[in-house]
């Protein structure tokens, strides 16, 4: 009988944690040619999750549960708890159902047909339009700069066959952009498309910062065209000011009591320049905040406790 690893991270999710249990029970219960385990990976909540967690634990040894020293982010502990799984395939399921859980019998099925990775893919959000624009918009404009084809609107749920995970326990990355080491690896991918639909309970967890971070890592972690915009666009802004300096200069000439040039242009110039500068040097930033992480070499969890594991 083939093992499945069901992976679910959560923080403060006290009202989803036991309702998403009984959902992935219920499932596995259609399915009898598989045996299951659920991985839960707790980010030091706040809340009573882990006494939720705890108490579920106890009544069924089928749950398992990772329980984090601190708040290690939400990059670092779901990609810990994909090396921790066990089974034959590991199929990512978030806490606040927005990844349904009726999606796991079609991951399944479509992993018997022998692809290594399936991948959810939203093709419709219950969210706010405009966050959902915002968020295609973001994996259009990443999908052109990578160096490696991403797979748009995918929102990191799906099955990872056993052979995936032992690739990227192989991978040496304290920060890692799980959605981009998977297109990296290379095997075919089945995108399965689902509506995505709002939490039903709870508030999300995700503000404005941690999706800052997120875009940021997929944009430094596999594409250099930034840095090498900033290189043209910079040739071509030196190129543009001679031009307008020798304008000016033969304009002066001609019209030389006429012509005023005005502190009008200067200012403008001065501030376009420098905020054009400042711009370039955050996205310089970025790549070295990545590189400073990447050296520091540190671990990607800690774990305070495990249960039934």
């Amino acid at each position: 009988m083939r093992r499945i690893t069901i992976l679910t991270p959560c923080f403060n999710e006290e009202e989803n944690v036991r309702p998403l249990y009984e959902a992935v029970k219920a499932v596995f219960a259609g399915l009898p040619q598989y045996s299951y385990e659920h991985l839960f990976i707790d980010n030091a909540s706040k809340d009573k999750t882990v006494a939720i967690l705890r108490e579920i634990a106890r009544q069924d040894a089928n749950v398992k549960v990772i329980v984090n020293a601190r708040n290690f982010g939400h990059i670092r502990s779901p990609y810990y708890g994909l090396l921790q799984a066990t089974g034959d395939a590991v199929i990512g399921i978030v806490a606040d159902f927005q990844d349904p859980p009726d999606l796991i019998p079609q991951y399944l099925a479509k992993w018997e047909e022998g692809y290594k990775i399936v991948l959810g893919v939203k093709t419709g959000s219950d969210e706010s339009f405009w966050m959902f624009l915002c968020r295609k918009t973001y994996y259009r404009l990443v999908a052109k700069l990578s160096n490696v084809e991403l797979v748009q609107n995918a929102t990191g749920s799906g099955l990872f066959d056993r052979q995936v995970v032992n690739i990227l326990r192989q991978v040496d990355d304290p920060y890692p952009y799980f959605r981009g080491l998977i297109a990296d690896i290379g095997f075919e991918s089945y995108k399965l498309p689902y509506h995505q639909p709002v939490r039903p309970r709870g508030l999300t967890k995700s503000n404005f910062y941690t999706l800052y971070d997120l875009a940021m890592l997929g944009i430094t972690n596999h594409s250099k065209v930034p840095l090498r915009l900033a290189t043209m666009f910079g040739f071509a802004m030196s190129g543009l000011s001679l031009l307008l300096a020798l304008g000016y200069l033969v304009a002066k000439l001609l019209y030389w009591n006429r012509f005023d040039m005005g502190l009008a242009p200067l200012l403008i110039s001065l501030f376009f320049f420098s905020s054009v500068q400042l711009f370039f040097i955050g996205i310089l930033g970025e790549y070295i905040g990545a590189i400073h992480t990447q050296v520091q070499k540190r671990p990607l969890v800690i774990e305070r406790e495990r249960i039934n594991c």
